[in-house]
């Protein structure tokens, strides 16, 4: 509520987008940052962009998080590249948000401010996605996802300690802190002010020059809009799927071989014996005792049980081995003594005196090794399938590293190689993200992408142990801007709308000159002559806009104006101007009991708060002190913009 309100307040409708985008920017950076890569250390300024206190923070971070930042803002993006993300200000606000991070810490560290190891494994261990299918902490995942982010355990944990330290110094100073209520007053207020006015637009469609511009009009304008043409960087992936099929001449298994595994695994062929069971645990033997007369006069033992205050218990199905790991050998050897339908016991068990019923009584024959042959002869081929998979992939990984190409793999193999469509960094098909790259090279996407030529052949795993697949790039179309040739219908369209948004803002400023000195929007958009769309009238408060989601920029606009006035705002694109007149603002009025209100306080409460931690951070940060290497900011400035 109160970002709206505030927006509301500025007359340069628009900025707060390019905010957002270069809040995002930074934030992904943070993100990025705690990669743990060693990469672009030599930089020709230095192995540091600024010194904090003790702690240095090093070229290779800031480049690794701007790495990093690109790749995650690109998933939204596909077409923005490292140079727009350092000239939109990324790289260097991410500077200055690794120097408050460490300047925070150095701070409480000399304070006596710390994090221990347990704090941060238990912090560690509430992250979500570091959870297993139990809900619990798993190992395996948390391992899994730092190697697929590339992310190293020292960075994150360096990365968690910060954030706590930062939590330690920081959030006392904003707690409790506390708006004027005459202040809260006038921003709640603003909330049921009502505004009258009107809206009109000029669609440049409609001011567009007709005929084609010339060659040298076209050529102008690419040149000058070649940005907006820019196509992200594809590549084309050849490839081919195998599994144990496609490897020959495995041998069968021996009568040797299958004699052997018999062996090995006798005890799974040997004959079993299970029993079910209906357990009764008592305190003494005496109770024990007791229990086992009223039994043998004929009393069932769930009864006797009941009567006792008691419950029996029915078991599984168990072996004599498996009741003895649960209880104890004396209770198993007296579980398997007793016929069937009789009680073993009293015995003393591990949490008092057992009497045991043996409810049924299951006797497995077993196998000999000639019924258990076919069994463990599938069981040895696909052994011996797997083994074989296995040394092939290594043998296959092992040529790729000394030079051997995919084809001459594929030959082998007998196989057809398969090209995908052109992808782009995502896994989706160029010019159509309906479709992504098959499901088989869903785990190989992002090498491919890393890759930094064409013709290097990978192999890589489908299902483990099970499906591989080789693959290489075999074509790499850079991101650049589309030839004018293949784009011409949309250039000449892109310039045929600028000039149609010259000459509508031409047109909107007679109508705002008009409206000025008295005349109806209407009146004034009719004397123009041109088929427009007609002029919207608006009235509404400032709630009915916070209900509508998406607040369209007139209306922000409307809402940030002074009354009795007319603006004029362009619309996306080229599309257009729209002239934007205020008629009347009827002030809003909130009682002091009003939920408004009530939530008003709250927010510009959280707001002062933030204040008062971005006040305490900056005096932190010139406490601590800092000193920045100019020289190797712009030595990674010029690096990730491809300079020299």
């Amino acid at each position: 509520m109160l970002q709206l309100t505030r927006s509301f307040m500025k007359s340069r409708v628009g900025v707060f987008v390019a905010l957002a985008f270069l809040g995002l920017i930074a934030l992904a950076f943070i993100a990025g940052d705690v990669s743990g890569s060693k990469m672009f250390g030599g930089v020709a300024g230095g192995d540091r962009v600024a010194t904090v206190g003790d702690r240095k923070i090093s070229t290779s971070d800031l480049t690794q998080g701007a790495n990093n930042a690109v790749n995650q803002l690109k998933q939204d993006n596909p077409r923005l590249t490292m140079k727009e993300f350092v000239a939109a200000g990324g790289l260097a606000r991410a500077v200055e948000q690794l120097i408050d991070r460490a300047a925070v810490t150095e701070f409480g560290a000399s304070h006596g401010i710390t994090v221990s190891e347990r704090l941060v494994d238990s912090e560690i261990a509430k992250i979500s996605a570091f959870k297993g299918p139990d809900g619990k902490f798993s190992q395996a995942a948390y391992k899994a996802i730092l190697q697929k982010q590339g992310i190293s355990e020292t960075a994150l944990r360096r990365g968690m300690t910060d954030e706590l330290v930062a939590r330690q110094i920081l959030l006392p100073a904003q707690y409790g802190a506390k708006m004027p209520q005459d202040l809260v007053g006038r921003y709640a207020a603003l909330l049921t002010e009502r505004r009258s006015g009107s809206i009109a637009l000029l669609p440049a469609t409609a001011f567009a020059p007709k005929g084609e511009p010339s060659a040298a009009d076209l050529a102008a304008y690419y040149t000058a809009h070649r940005n907006e043409y820019i196509r992200p960087e594809r590549r084309v992936i050849r490839y081919a799927v195998f599994d144990d099929s496609a490897i020959k001449s495995i041998p069968a298994p021996t009568d040797a071989e299958i004699t052997a595994a018999y062996n090995a695994g006798k005890a799974r062929f040997a004959p079993t014996e299970t029993r079910r069971l209906t357990q009764l645990v008592l305190p003494t033997e005496a109770a024990a005792r007791a229990v086992q007369g009223e039994l043998a006069a004929g009393k069932n033992m769930e009864v006797a049980a009941a009567a006792k205050g008691l419950a029996a218990a029915a078991l599984p199905p168990l072996t004599r081995d498996a009741l003895q790991a649960q209880s104890n050998d004396a209770v198993a050897a007296a579980a398997f003594a007793a016929p069937q339908g009789k009680v073993a016991g009293p015995v003393r068990g591990l949490l008092g005196w057992t009497l045991l019923r043996v409810d049924a009584v299951e006797i497995s024959a077993g196998k000999t090794l000639d019924q258990a042959k076919p069994e463990l002869a599938a069981a040895l081929l696909e052994a011996k399938k797997r083994a074989a998979l296995s040394d092939f992939s290594a043998r296959v990984e092992d040529e790729f590293d000394k030079g051997g190409s995919l084809g001459d793999v594929i030959k082998e193999l007998a196989l057809a190689a398969k090209l995908t469509p052109p992808l782009v960094a995502d896994g989706k098909v160029y010019m159509d993200p309906a479709r992504s790259a098959p499901p088989e090279l869903a785990r190989v996407v992002q090498t491919a992408f890393g890759m930094e030529r064409e013709g290097q052949p990978q192999l890589a795993e489908v299902i483990p142990g099970k499906q591989f697949v080789v693959y290489e790039v075999a074509q790499i179309a850079p991101s650049a801007a589309a030839p004018i040739a293949e784009i011409r219908p949309q250039v000449m369209a892109d310039l045929m709308l600028q000039k149609g948004s010259v000459a509508a803002r031409a047109a909107a400023e007679k109508v705002q000159v008009a409206v000025r000195k008295g005349t109806d929007i209407g009146a004034a958009v009719a004397a123009l002559g041109m088929a427009v769309p007609p002029v919207q009238r608006i009235e509404m408060n400032r709630q009915d806009i916070v209900r509508q989601g998406q607040i369209p920029p007139p209306l922000g606009l409307m809402f940030a104006m002074a009354q009795g006035t007319a603006k004029l705002l362009a619309a996306p694109r080229n599309n257009g101007w729209y002239i934007v007149s205020l008629a009347k603002i009827t002030p809003g009025i909130v009682d002091s009991k009003d939920p408004l209100f009530i939530q008003a306080t709250s927010e510009l409460s959280n707001v002062a708060g933030r204040e008062y931690a971005d006040q305490l951070r900056a005096a932190i940060r010139a406490e601590v002190g800092e000193k920045k290497n100019q020289a190797g900011i712009d030595a990674v400035t010029r690096h990730l913009s491809g300079g020299n």
